[in-house]
């Protein structure tokens, strides 16, 4: 079974218990997600913030994806983001890109400039459908 990264703005709409987000039912039945440790930042102070220790401590307990950042790597990422207009692109976005590439596993993610860099850097996308 091939791994997906799930990105924090899936977690975040499945929280919600959004439509969208629906498509993490099968993956969470087939153990087929994992998480990094960039994306746990994202969302587990919140989480505690709001008292929702149980599922910062589900989340903890998702197989993770090991980051290893290189940095001049991350540098070039951005740089061609900028030659093709893919503009305002986080370094913690990069890093996620990163980690998938590295990984050689497939990313879910709501927010569109995934797709956009996806035509950049060759990654692995699951669609949403």
């Amino acid at each position: 079974m091939n791994k997906v990264l799930v990105d924090s703005s899936v977690w975040i709409s499945f929280f919600k218990g959004t439509e969208e987000s629906k498509i993490l039912f099968p993956l969470l039945e087939a153990n087929q997600i994992c998480i990094n440790d960039l994306i746990l930042a994202e969302l587990v102070p919140s989480l505690n913030h709001k008292r929702e220790n149980e599922i910062a401590k589900l989340l903890q307990s998702i197989e993770r994806a090991p980051l290893d950042i290189d940095w001049v790597d991350i540098m070039r990422m951005q740089t061609v983001n900028l030659k093709h207009g893919i503009n305002k692109v986080g370094i913690p976005d990069l890093i996620i890109v990163q980690n998938a590439i590295q990984n050689n596993i497939r990313l879910l993610s709501l927010d569109r400039h995934f797709a956009l860099m996806k035509g950049q850097f060759g990654f692995k996308m699951m669609d949403l459908r």
